[in-house]
């Protein structure tokens, strides 16, 4: 009877709701909406596709480079929010990365290049890890192309975890790539300079200067790139790009384009010290008609490795271009000039290539191109005795697209791709198995690289695609000289002409490349299992230590207080500070600060962070929680006193 009772209170309640809402000055319709603000059918059906109510999550989750940041950017699809800005390169206070807190700042130590601190990167190329060729959603890869280096992310806490220096590379760009079970992270160098770190004239370019890709050997049991099982291949001195790795057919090789070829140094106009008679840079590198895609056997390259066919450069393993030539794992193929994009299709039997110089997309049939290798069917030689294979014979097909074709991303439906076409600032859909161009979308403006849902895959998903536009006129209110990138979300779906949906301002430095992974792939942590650090402070054995002029204060935070609160030391003694905060329920973060000491962390539920600074000025320097923690948090305080 109670239960009849409610129920028909309840069914009263939503009519008088509904009768309120359509009888008050304060109803709105839809139609009243529509014509307030000049929307059309199309933007309803757009709205409609984005809009994520209250409480409902995104169906995937795009991991973007945040270029000139040094972070990476998440976001979900198909609402565009950002979820989050994951600390990397560069220092962020939000997440205590790089302020006083031990495991993040001895991660931005490991990036140290030659002594020096780097506290910036200009991120590129994210790389999900892989199991059998598709995401798994453990681990994300991000390169840094000013310095060379590349970070580890953990998914299970969305936080950096490792960040390894190239010994040898002064500059990359076809980083980061992983193998079909991320066996390796693969880093491609980009601007040719000497391996060692002294100085050698451009007069020795030919001879002295080289490119390489490095093979990072990951650890997935330690989810940590072993350096030690870590190797470079040699390369002649072009500029290396973009790099994809092989798949079925294909396994056990890597592609990587190349421009300038010509080996242009530059030099040209005033105020340049040498090499007055040379061509403008853009003509230098752009004077041939093609230039080379390098074809890798990085399991015979792996072979050499471990039977010692390497030389170390500053003690980091390098095999030479002689030795892989001779173990018949190192090839040339002639690609359009100034080539980008280097796709490797979800069968691994296509490559498809896009010469920003050329109208075309090349497709490259890798079962051609084996053939041609095992027959050492050859059509010339480069100056550094690599194999050059014959273009026309390695081909399945060209097909026109449009002006300054760049990178490829694949659909669910067989055969079907999307490429961003720079110059017409479109998106071409179009069948590289028949070689038909099926549409084009205009999009705005000048679009780079794209994304499709698990595009780079054994198994796309259709549905999606991001284009990453690099220009955003008159997209957005205007904030001044330096506008915000543009990633537009466009509809795929099969049977359908694509659907322009979002316009998404991303302000957050020039993002380049992104990957797209179902959400439910994705398995973080919501708080750290109890006593799972070293230093983890059970609550009641808090306390202030001294050992001569060192003191360890082992502190807990619980909303809404620090204990201890009043914390007493003396002018040049070592603090080492360890903090737990013993919360369990989900997202209660607490953070710290102590004035004037440059001091901040983050800390998570089970979390213990370690600080470490000395007491050099002496005075009083509130301490207190950074985070929104509780209706008390103003309260959440405590006073470090320095005599």
């Amino acid at each position: 009877m109670e239960f009849r009772v409610t129920k028909m209170l309840k069914v009263i309640s939503l009519f008088v709701v509904a009768a309120l809402f359509t009888t008050t000055a304060w109803a709105q319709s839809l139609s009243d909406v529509v014509k307030e603000r000049g929307l059309s059918d199309k933007d309803l059906l757009a709205a409609a596709k984005t809009y994520n109510p209250s409480g409902k999550k995104d169906e995937y989750i795009v991991f973007s480079s945040g270029g000139q940041s040094g972070q990476m950017i998440v976001y979900g699809v198909p609402s565009m929010r950002i979820l989050k800005y994951i600390a990397v390169f560069t220092p962020e206070p939000w997440q205590g990365y790089g302020y006083g807190e031990a495991h993040s700042m001895k991660v931005l130590e490991q990036g140290r290049i030659r002594g020096r601190k780097i506290t910036w990167g200009d991120t590129h190329h994210p790389a999900l890890s892989e199991t059998k060729g598709d995401y798994d959603g453990q681990y994300v890869f991000l390169n840094d192309k000013a310095n060379p280096r590349v970070a580890v992310i953990d998914l299970k806490t969305f936080e950096t975890v490792q960040i390894v220096v190239n010994p040898i590379f002064k500059s990359e760009h076809g980083s980061s790539v992983v193998t079909p079970d991320t066996e390796y992270v693969l880093e491609a160098a980009q601007y040719p300079a000497p391996f060692s770190n002294k100085y050698v004239s451009l007069d020795k370019f030919n001879t002295h200067y080289r490119g390489g890709v490095t093979y990072w050997k990951f650890d997935r049991k330690k989810g940590r790139i072993n350096k030690k099982k870590s190797f470079t291949v040699e390369m002649p001195p072009y500029m290396q790009d973009i790099t994809d790795v092989g798949k079925g057919v294909s396994a056990g090789w890597s592609f990587t384009n190349s421009i300038n070829t010509e080996r242009y140094v530059g030099g040209y106009g005033k105020g340049n010290t040498k090499y007055k008679d040379k061509l403008a840079n853009e003509a230098g590198m752009s004077a041939k008609d093609t230039d080379y895609m390098h074809v890798v056997n990085w399991k015979a390259a792996e072979k050499l490795y471990k039977a010692g066919k390497f030389k170390k450069v500053n003690g980091h393993p390098v095999i030479s271009m002689k030795d892989m030539v001779k173990a018949n794992a190192l090839f040339l193929i002639p690609e359009p000039k100034s080539p980008h994009g280097n796709d490797v299709s979800p069968d691994g039997r296509y490559i498809i290539v896009a010469g920003k110089l050329d109208t075309h997309a090349s497709i490259y049939d890798f079962t051609k191109i084996k053939a041609l290798i095992d027959k050492k069917e050859f059509a010339s030689k480069d100056d550094y005795g690599i194999p050059i294979l014959d273009f026309t014979k390695t081909l399945h097909k060209q097909v026109q697209l449009g002006l300054g074709p760049l990178h490829t991303q694949f659909d669910k439906e067989k055969g079907i791709v999307y490429t961003s076409l720079y110059v017409d600032s479109a998106v071409a859909r179009w069948d590289y198995l028949s070689g038909k161009l099926i549409e084009k979308l205009p999009i705005n403006y000048n679009i780079g690289h794209l994304v499709t849902a698990e595009g780079d895959t054994v198994a796309p998903d259709g549905k999606y695609l991001v284009a990453l536009n690099k220009l955003s006129i008159d997209r957005f209110n205007n904030v001044g000289p330096l506008h915000p990138q543009n990633h537009q979300l466009i509809d795929i779906t099969k049977g359908r002409p694509m659907h322009l949906l979002y316009d998404m301002p991303l302000p957050l430095g020039e993002p380049h490349y992104a990957q797209m992974i179902k959400a439910d792939k994705l398995k973080p942590i919501v708080r750290y299992k109890k006593r799972s650090f070293k230093h983890y402070v059970k609550a009641g054995k808090e306390g202030v230590f001294r050992k001569g002029k060192n003191v360890t204060i082992k502190s807990t935070s619980i909303r809404s207080h620090f204990s201890p609160e009043v914390i007493e030391v003396k002018k040049g003694d070592n603090i080492t500070w360890h903090i737990t905060n013993v919360e369990r329920a989900q997202d209660q973060v607490h953070g710290f600060s102590v004035d004037n000491y440059n001091v901040h962390a983050s800390i998570e539920p089970g979390e213990t962070v370690t600080m470490k600074f000395k007491a050099d000025k002496r005075g009083v320097f509130p301490f207190y929680c950074t985070e929104f923690c509780s209706a008390l948090h103003l309260e959440m305080m405590g006073y470090f006193l320095v005599k």
